[in-house]
């Protein structure tokens, strides 16, 4: 039974507070460290002044003649362009200026670090701090703290070119974090290059008005009955909510995020990675090679996806039946659920208005003959020209979760509990045998303003035991597997297969005014290279989400003052990913002292080369859609800068061709790109899809679940996300996903029915 508890329409509240409380230097850095780190960021991001050269020794000069072009390109290409004193601003910005900055980068640290690579950092930093690890790491016993910014950053690429893989991968973290927060952080950039806050021509929606359980203060824990529990509320946990409730059983869903109201959306990029997105918004792999990014919200991934609604491809289906022998995957049920979940979130291509990313994958693999076609999109049949919806969909017309499938559920009877972290799957062992009874966590509730920041002594805490008949983990392939193992199960492959479709990215400068945070994010796809070993591993060429500090902090720029420039051509830049279908996997367990998410994972001399083809295409792209520059998320290259007078004179009129990519300047470039190669820990991968943790399988020696996501060795206790997956589904994952838990529901619905003694309702 649900007890008498007290429920919450959040969209009713006062406005929610999505402000980040400040906190403190973590007691892993001494104030001595705590500056060197602000002094290895002020390198990465300088301040530079006009005219002569500086007598700071903490800033940089640019000359007349140079500010005089970038006067000359604002002037020319932004639309309101930044007089003078904006641009000196803009120049003369640095992170440890920045309030904002250092605050965020406290919460990086502090929260969304773990100890392990805390302490590495602090050590690092301790060793700059002294004359002896100065002189090791820097070549000058001088203090990185006491050295002028044009040592710190000729320091800063002595790393980036070290042989030492250690000081290659410090390098990529310390410019990454430092672009990345800056951007999100800045004073004066947002203004000077022309990104919005807001959508343009977006309407904003409304959400369905949830009601969420919430408890009293209390010692004891509250208890509550219903017939399932969902744990987890994105695509998984919202297929089956709905299925479950629709066919008459008594549903809870629960979730560590909280809901968030379209008045809330679009989130800054300051403020969305923290509320919307696991761990502040990235996950590195223990080797740091890879940064992990999953969405942490009520409807959690389909809340912040990119819309794209890609079904499994038959040469996929075909190795999960038949090399894998989960045979459901090659019939027409299982086509059935991919075209029922597709259709109940209008599912289509024909309403697509492609910006200009996207149309340049289009109409440039259509003059280089590589297969492209539009991507699918669960906007409810309609258009949808909005790039800012991986920080929230302002409209409500991304179908995800919580706009097509937990209102439904809701309808049906469901009940709901944000702030709920699972602690554990409770089981029943009297039969001998692990029969699962429910689930045990804590529940936390908002602030007393309604929002989710501040102390925890404004907020309630109290331990919840939920017993249900069944219970769905439905956490996504990070958490599932935590929690299963924290729930004292042995199975050897929990955690383990964990297949993430890592990317490198590649961006280009166009001459025109591309506007890239407008339209659909994601809405073509090249998939001439989606199998290069014959067994459907390979690449896909897709567009990025163009916000900011997302897309240009993944940029390979190695000095400072050329990130700044970089950074003003954001209005005129497009950038692309190169998608691998990953063959080899990794694993993802709990950090022993945290309990937190580790990830092991780094991409594989096999992977890496499928992912460098793309990216050699997608430059190819670029080039034959008139970029000026082109540049590569792959260490010790150098931008494509593209001179009409480099480019080949044809030897009579005979040959009066346009050499196109055959160009010896862009050709002896790609040469130089592969030379490079991706290799980690310099090469730049990211990823935003995991899979495989939980895989399911014919046998319980080859995996965690059975082919209806019943977890081997116990009753009662069913996985239903992307950590089911056999391996890697080579497309974005979510309608694969929902396909799936669609089945694993309906399956449930009837051993439910089948126990009570009633007729299947399906």
């Amino acid at each position: 039974m649900i007890p008498s508890v007290i429920s919450s329409k959040p969209g009713a509240l006062a406005p929610l507070s999505t402000a980040l409380p400040d906190l403190p230097p973590s007691e892993d850095f001494t104030e001595w460290q705590w500056n060197t780190l602000l002094a290895i960021m002020d390198a990465v991001v300088p301040s530079v002044r006009r005219g002569t050269a500086t007598k700071d020794n903490n800033q940089l000069s640019i000359s007349d003649a140079e500010y005089a072009k970038m006067v000359e390109h604002l002037q020319k290409n932004v639309v309101e362009a930044p007089n003078t004193a904006e641009l000196d601003a803009y120049l003369l910005e640095r992170p440890s200026d920045n309030p904002r900055f250092q605050s965020l980068l406290k919460r990086t640290l502090v929260v969304h670090t773990s100890e392990t690579a805390r302490k590495k950092l602090s050590l690092v930093l301790f060793l700059l701090t002294t004359r002896v690890g100065s002189l090791i790491l820097t070549g000058s016993s001088t203090p990185f703290l006491q050295q002028s910014l044009a040592i710190r950053e000729a320091c800063l690429d002595r790393w980036r070119l070290s042989y030492i893989p250690a000081l290659n991968g410090f390098h990529k973290q310390m410019t990454g974090a430092a672009k990345n927060l800056w951007l999100k952080t800045s004073l004066s950039y947002y203004k000077i290059s022309g990104f919005p806050s807001y959508p343009s021509d977006i309407e904003r929606g409304t959400l369905f008005e949830y009601e969420f359980l919430k408890f009293a203060a209390g010692d004891k824990p509250e208890v509550i009955e219903t017939d399932v529990v969902i744990v987890g509320s994105g695509c998984g946990g919202g297929v089956c909510a709905k299925n479950l409730a629709e066919t008459g059983h008594k549903v809870l869903v629960v979730d560590k995020s909280h809901f968030y109201p379209t008045e809330a959306f679009p989130m800054t990029e300051e403020e969305g990675p923290v509320h919307l997105f696991d761990n502040g918004g990235s996950t590195f792999s223990d080797d740091g090679s890879t940064a992990v990014i999953s969405g942490s919200t009520w409807g959690g991934g389909g809340t912040v996806n990119w819309s794209a609604s890609l079904q499994t491809q038959g040469f996929v289906r075909k190795e999960w039946a038949q090399d894998r022998g989960l045979t459901f995957f090659e019939t027409s049920e299982f086509q059935t659920c991919l075209d029922r979940v597709c259709h109940k979130m209008g599912v289509s291509a024909d309403h697509i208005k492609h910006n200009h990313g996207n149309r340049v994958l289009l109409d440039g693999a259509r003059k280089l003959g590589y297969a492209a076609k539009a991507v699918p999109q669960n906007t409810g049949n309609s258009e949808h020209y909005c790039g800012h919806c991986s920080l929230g969909c302002a409209s409500a017309q991304k179908q995800g979760p919580t706009v097509a499938w937990l209102p439904d559920a809701a309808r049906a009877g469901a009940k709901f509990i944000e702030g709920f972290t699972a602690d554990r799957v409770l089981f029943d062992e009297s039969s001998g045998r692990k029969t699962a009874t429910g689930v045990e966590g804590t529940w936390t509730s908002r602030n007393s303003r309604g929002g989710v920041d501040g102390p925890i002594s404004d907020r309630t805490v109290r331990k919840v035991i939920i017993k249900a008949k069944k219970v769905v983990v439905s956490c996504g392939a990070l958490w599932s597997p935590i929690l299963l193992l924290q729930s004292g199960l042995k199975n050897q492959h929990i955690g383990r297969h964990l297949y993430l479709h890592p990317v490198n990215i590649m961006g280009a400068i166009f001459k025109e005014d591309v506007r890239p945070w407008e339209g659909g994010i994601l809405t073509s796809v090249v998939s001439s290279f989606e199998d290069l070993d014959g067994h459907g591993h390979g690449t896909k060429l897709e567009a990025l989400v163009m916000l900011p500090s997302f897309a240009l902090s993944l940029s390979n720029v190695a000095k400072g003052l050329d990130f700044k420039k970089l950074a003003l051509k954001f209005r005129h830049a497009s950038c692309w990913i190169s998608l691998a279908r990953d063959r080899d996997s990794g694993r993802v367990f709990p950090d022993p002292v945290t309990g937190g998410i580790r990830i092991e994972y780094t991409p594989s001399a096999f992977d890496r080369q499928h992912i460098l083809t793309g990216c050699i295409a997608l430059a190819k792209i670029a080039y034959v859609e008139g970029a000026t520059e082109i540049f590569a998320g792959i260490p010790g290259v150098a931008p494509f800068i593209r001179n009409p007078e480099d480019s080949s004179t044809p030897s009579s009129p005979a040959d009066d061709i346009d050499p196109g990519v055959t160009d010896p300047c862009f050709q002896a470039w790609l040469t130089d790109l592969q030379r490079a190669g991706n290799k980690p820990p310099g090469a730049i991968f990211a990823s935003a899809h995991q899979m495989g943790t939980n895989r399911m399988s014919v046998h319980e020696r080859d995996g965690v679940v059975d082919s209806k996501g019943r977890v081997w060795g116990t009753d009662g206790l069913y996985i239903s996300d992307t950590s089911v997956f056999p391996s890697a589904s080579g497309v974005n994952p979510m309608v694969t996903n929902m396909a799936i838990s669609d089945w694993i529901s309906m399956n449930i619905s009837k051993e439910l029915m089948s126990a009570n003694g009633m007729s299947a309702r399906l």
